[in-house]
């Protein structure tokens, strides 16, 4: 079963520095139908504005990933881990017992886009920790390239996440395709970043997004003859 949101059916929320759109409920959008997909509670497309971004605050029990399509995001937290973000690198906050950070676009010209996804971990208790690993943009052309994995089981420079869950990106020239084989009894979430995908059959558009139940693989295609499509993939319990 294939359930395709259009990009226009998300929830959009602006102010002066931030244009977001909220994939789940989320601050004040509460929807009881829309609250999460497995253990996939948060994914928010955000675009933050120059020298904008959010101010310190707390986090418990949640894994957070960022992945940065254009420009840069600066992170600071209370234990004192601090790093920059770009596009090539994957940024992973577990939560645990708690934490307190920071997000900011450090530039002073250029707007941020970015997505951040929350996890629920697996088990709770945790101490807090931060990781940023740097991958190949070239290494996820024509493929998928894990840059998530279960904690004990990353390589290839995937950051590692407190539950049974996977994140790839991929880059698809036109015509191009690719393959993944879902164990029984779990899905998939897909989300297009550009250009146009062809996911089992159906066709998704920039932004739109798919949620994948009780399918054996999931098959994908870049479906403008013109145009290559970027896309991130989950793989979910």
């Amino acid at each position: 079963m294939i359930q395709i949101i259009p990009s226009n059916e998300r929830h959009h929320f602006e102010n002066d520095w931030l244009s977001t759109y909220w994939h789940f409920s989320f601050d004040d959008y509460y929807d009881a139908e829309n609250m999460f997909f497995g253990p996939l509670r948060v994914f928010n497309d955000d675009t933050v504005q120059p020298e904008g971004g959010f101010p310190l605050h707390p986090h418990r029990e949640m894994e957070i990933v960022t992945y940065v399509i254009n420009g840069a995001l600066e992170h600071r937290d209370h234990l004192g881990n601090h790093g920059v973000i770009r596009p090539g690198e994957i940024q992973r906050m577990s939560a645990g017992t708690g934490v307190r950070h920071s997000e900011f676009n450090p530039s002073e010209t250029d707007s941020t886009h970015l997505i951040q996804l929350w996890i629920l971990p697996s088990v709770k208790g945790s101490a807090p920790s931060w990781e940023q690993k740097s991958f190949s943009l070239e290494a996820r052309k024509g493929q998928l390239l894990e840059i998530a994995a279960p904690a004990g089981k990353s390589a290839n420079g995937a950051v590692s996440i407190q539950q049974d869950a996977a994140i790839f990106t991929s880059l698809l020239a036109p015509g191009q395709k690719v393959t993944h084989a879902l164990e029984h009894g779990r899905r998939a979430y897909v989300f297009v970043i550009d250009g146009k995908l062809e996911v089992n059959g159906k066709t998704l558009g920039k932004g739109d997004q798919a949620r994948i139940t009780s399918e054996n693989e999931v098959k994908f295609k870049a479906a403008d003859p013109t145009a290559s499509a970027d896309f991130l993939l989950l793989d979910l319990p």
